[in-house]
């Protein structure tokens, strides 16, 4: 019976129970693997929330809501009100009063100075709200899953990588690992680009928008599907060298179809950067920049790997030589 750990060569033979029974073992990690990263997760869930509400953060609860107004007047009456014990504190002082009038302003400085303390000292965080008695809870469930998958996902991917190889002839070996490698990587840097350039310019021009007019209470559940959703999609975006390197592959494009076809690409682009998530102007301008830059990126890509083949192609024909035609009769 083959085990998971030994490697499986092009050559072996397997019958159909022991493909069964690696892919059972190989479900077995990523499960396993699953499962670990889910219990970190949800341990750290608090974390996970956070880094999810700070593109929030970054509008005015005053802005956003009338409750957020309402918190920062009493930010404002905490504040008139501690100037003024310190008046009264001053006034208790004063030679010119009676003992027992200092007495009565002195208790009067305390009493307004713990009135100031009692109100809140700054403006909350802006944080979305729940509106059902177990949103809390699933909500939460749902974040630490979804963080579960992406720490999982270099495991994930491995597992299908080490399934399929077998299947695959060394020169489709070498093309195979080089995308196993790149593929979580792009995907990676696309979710870190979406989380620090996009998400706070959206959330900020999608809160602030027409704010006076509307009393905006963010709930938790669409705006965690929003970022995940944006996240994961701009990641699957960030895929596009591998999408365009593998249509060379099977010789459908190459640099030259790229590069004279560049205007129907840029059409394209902005159909899909208007199907992705958010469908307001700069949402759609922050996806749309990245997809137009690993655009030309795989432009320069394919046209390495052109020259590159033209001169390996080259080569041989030298080392070969030309064909031998022979002496006509």
């Amino acid at each position: 019976m083959p085990k998971v750990l030994r490697p499986i060569g092009h050559e072996d033979r397997l019958s159909i129970v022991d493909h069964l029974d690696e892919l059972r073992n190989r479900l077995f990690i990523c499960l396993a693997a699953l499962a670990v990263a889910f219990a970190f997760c949800y341990w750290q869930n608090g974390h996970l929330l956070d880094l999810l509400n700070k593109p929030l953060h970054s509008v005015p609860v005053a802005g956003s809501n009338k409750i957020g107004g309402l918190a920062r007047a009493n930010v404002g009456a905490s504040k008139a009100i501690g100037d003024a014990a310190k008046e009264f504190r001053a006034l208790s002082n004063s030679s010119d009063l009676s003992a027992s009038d200092r007495s009565v302003i002195g208790q009067a400085a305390s009493a307004l100075s713990q009135a100031a303390k009692a109100l809140p000292q700054k403006p909350p965080p802006n944080v979305p709200v729940t509106l059902g008695p177990g949103e809390a809870f699933t909500t939460t469930l749902t974040v630490t899953f979804y963080a579960a998958i992406l720490i999982t996902l270099p495991v994930l991917l491995y597992e299908i990588y080490a399934f399929c190889i077998p299947a695959l002839n060394p020169n489709e070996r070498r093309v195979a690992t080089p995308v196993v490698i790149a593929a979580p990587l792009l995907f990676v840097i696309g979710v870190v680009f979406t989380y620090i350039v996009v998400m706070p310019a959206a959330i900020k021009f999608l809160q602030g928008y027409n704010s006076n007019q509307f009393n905006n209470l963010v709930q938790a559940k669409p705006l965690y599907s929003f970022e995940v959703v944006t996240m994961g999609a701009i990641g699957l975006a960030f895929q596009l060298p591998l999408a365009m390197l593998g249509l060379r592959a099977v010789g459908v494009i190459n640099g030259s179809t790229l590069t004279r076809h560049w205007r129907y690409a840029t059409v394209i682009i902005a159909i899909i950067a208007a199907a992705m998530p958010g469908a307001d102007p700069v949402t759609t301008g922050l996806e749309t920049a990245p997809i137009v830059v690993l655009f030309l990126a795989s432009i320069v890509l394919l046209k390495f790997a052109d020259r590159r083949d033209a001169k390996r192609a080259a080569a041989e024909l030298i080392t070969v030589g030309p064909p031998d035609l022979g002496d006509s009769e």
